[in-house]
């Protein structure tokens, strides 16, 4: 991988994201219906937060089996807002930001994942899994 290359050659571009007033419920919905997890929370296209998969499950800590537990925790879902969970202070990438910005970013794990924003609007998101990814992609040799 050329880690001089620009972010947006790995970035995911149509991203999924939420507004800050969605209710958790539509959060939830979201990560149980795509492979993803991260998720931007926008607030006029500019991105205010993001939430992670792991957020919202220690949220609903653990997401219970019993009766009274699945109340409770569809009663969070419908009651509480992205912003409620949702992690400020995003580091955030420019679609010409060079991959090794956000490797070394991901390397001092202060992130996992991070929003692609050009003219203060998101375009894109880049993940660890993203670089992973396409690591594995130029090393696994294509079947014959």
């Amino acid at each position: 991988m050329n880690v001089l290359a620009p972010i947006s050659t790995i970035m995911t571009k149509d991203v999924i994201y939420v507004a800050e007033r969605d209710r958790l419920a539509r959060v939830d919905e979201i990560f149980k219906n795509h492979n993803i997890h991260h998720l931007p929370v926008v607030r006029s296209g500019e991105v205010v937060g993001i939430i992670s998969k792991s957020d919202l499950l220690l949220f609903m800590k653990g997401l219970g089996e019993n009766t009274l537990e699945k109340i409770i925790n569809i009663t969070r879902l419908n009651n509480y807002n992205a912003e409620t969970i949702m992690t400020r202070g995003v580091g955030k990438l420019d679609p010409t930001d060079r991959i090794n910005v956000a490797l070394d970013i991901f390397s001092k794990n202060l992130f996992r994942a991070l929003p692609v924003i050009e003219d203060g609007k998101l375009v894109g998101i880049v993940t660890t899994y993203d670089i992973i990814k396409k690591l594995n992609d130029e090393t696994t040799p294509a079947s014959v």
